[in-house]
């Protein structure tokens, strides 16, 4: 392919809201052929830029160009109209409708006002064909079909638009690793059509297998754009977080807690759900870190969930502190001492329009009752005292949580399960969709709460992270336990393997 100049070119970009900078003095540019990460922090500007790219938020400042012509983006329908189309970590489209109608909502092949159903249905064909190597029935509701297709069928719409530059916003989040694969074999296929990728992801090993060009954000400023081949892991990561990589690679692994003398806190015999997970024996010790590991849909969620009653139980029995517990409700689980941190801290974390110290003294009001009201300067100083300790940016307990950034709202959900002070944490993918920076900080609250005393159930589909925070280890695979490891045993290799059944 014959060079090209940029296809997208944004200089000098500007992005104020009140109090805050989210961006200052960004440039950043696209080629065609080309897949484009954006890289950075939680917190460092990088969902700000894409606003201002897709229209969802004016530009303060700056220039934005598309084949070298100078365009004002001022709303979605400009950016779509400019060619820029969007595909979001959570999947926006109507799981009701079928897959051909999903494609071309609002956009429907017409006579004398009525669809051309067939039509519709063979240009949903032949584009996910042709584009997508993705043969299924398109007039199948869009439910029922995977999230890994449901992301290809929402890339499919975005080509459908003539889309020159493709935003794909944590496409892989849900995914498991065959399903990757899939993704990333389609986008091999479109820029080797000439299309402009830009993919923003945490994982580090994604952006080294398939990008070409990375480009860093450090809080809302541009730091570099740089060929992938040509930055080694090191310095892309110090890079995003302004400081050496100490924080991660010299992280303490945790000396263990005896896994056969220890005392025990909590004693699962035989429990399970059906359809949900298969019997389960599993024992975690005080101060113990218990890792789950284990491909997406292998039963960690929802063993957690049922641990906390989230989801309840329809076999076996629990042991907590050497009782015998029917845990009906998750407020009975929190009375017994048990925290959970949901994976879904969107829907069942944060409570969006409420300010940070609200969200973080909920579970303790709700423990006390809501008739022993938490006074105000009680809430102030509580507020004040988690978001140092965790290091909650910015430091404003009364900004509203959904303005802060991924990894400051997972860190506040933290905060407002350990002024609880449980024995048992259950932390669902606590470090998900987050930056390396805040992951390396959650990481050493983990162990730092494990040795005061206080147990943790960690589950993360990173292994490197299970393995690091982990006294001891239980793999699932297809909804059961299949193994247990711990000390020496405990290594990538003997995980990938029980995981994978060999």
């Amino acid at each position: 392919m014959k060079e090209h100049g940029p296809v997208l070119q944004m200089t000098g970009i500007h992005k104020q809201f009140p109090g805050v900078k989210a961006l200052s003095d960004v440039n950043f540019r696209m080629f065609p052929g080309e897949v484009h990460a954006l890289m950075g922090e939680n917190g460092a500007g990088k969902s700000t830029l894409i606003k201002v790219l897709t229209g969802v938020y004016s530009i303060d400042q700056g220039l934005v160009e598309m084949e070298a012509k100078q365009i004002q983006i001022m709303s979605p329908q400009d950016a779509q109209n400019a060619g820029i189309s969007t595909v979001y970590q959570e999947v926006n489209l109507c799981p009701n409708l079928s897959v051909a109608e999903n494609i071309f909502i609002g956009r429907e092949p017409l006579r004398f006002g009525r669809i051309l159903w067939k039509e519709m249905n063979r240009n949903a064909i032949a584009l996910l064909k042709d584009r997508l190597n993705l043969q299924i029935d398109v007039t199948q509701p869009l439910q029922s079909y995977s999230v890994a297709v449901q992301q290809l069928i929402a890339i499919a719409r975005a080509l459908s638009i003539s889309a020159k530059v493709l935003i794909l916003d944590e496409p892989t989040s849900s995914l498991d690793r065959g399903e990757v694969q899939q993704l990333f074999s389609v986008m091999r296929k479109l820029k080797s059509e000439g299309l402009s990728i830009l993919f923003v992801t945490h994982f580090l090993e994604q952006v080294y297998e398939i990008s070409d060009r990375i480009t860093i954000l450090r809080n809302g400023e541009f730091i570099g754009e740089y060929m992938a081949k040509d930055l080694t892991r090191i310095d892309l990561v110090s890079k995003m977080i302004g400081k050496e990589l100490h924080m991660l690679e010299e992280l303490p692994k945790l000396s263990g807690v005896d896994g056969d003398t220890g005392e025990v806190l909590l004693d699962a015999s035989k429990f399970g759900r059906k359809g949900a997970i298969e019997p389960v024996d599993l024992q975690i010790r005080k101060g113990e870190v218990v890792g789950l590991a284990g491909l997406l849909g292998s039963g960690r969620t929802e063993l957690a969930r049922l641990l906390f009653a989230a989801d309840r139980a329809d076999e076996g029995v629990l042991q907590f502190e050497g009782n015998r517990v029917s845990i009906q409700t998750p407020r009975q689980a929190i009375d017994q001492g048990i925290a959970f941190c949901s994976e879904n801290r969107k829907t069942e974390g944060i409570i969006d329009d409420l300010t940070v110290r609200e969200n973080i003294i909920l579970a303790l009001q709700a423990s006390q009752g809501w008739f022993k009201a938490i006074s105000r300067k009680r809430q102030d100083e509580i507020a004040d005292a988690y978001m140092k300790i965790l290091n909650i940016n910015p430091p404003n307990p009364e900004h509203l949580i959904k303005n802060l950034s991924g990894g400051n709202q997972q860190k506040v959900l933290l905060a407002r399960w350990l002024l609880t002070q449980p024995k048992l944490l259950i932390l669902d993918e606590p470090t998900r969709g987050i930056d390396i920076g805040a992951k390396a900080e959650i990481q050493k609250l983990v162990l730092s709460l494990s040795e005061k005393g206080m147990s943790v159930l960690f589950i993360s589909s990173e292994l490197e992270e299970v393995l690091r925070v982990s006294d001891r280890i239980a793999v699932l695979r297809d909804r059961r336990k299949v193994k247990e490891m711990s000390g020496d045993e405990m290594s990538q290799k003997n995980v990938m393997q029980a995981i994978a059944g060999g």
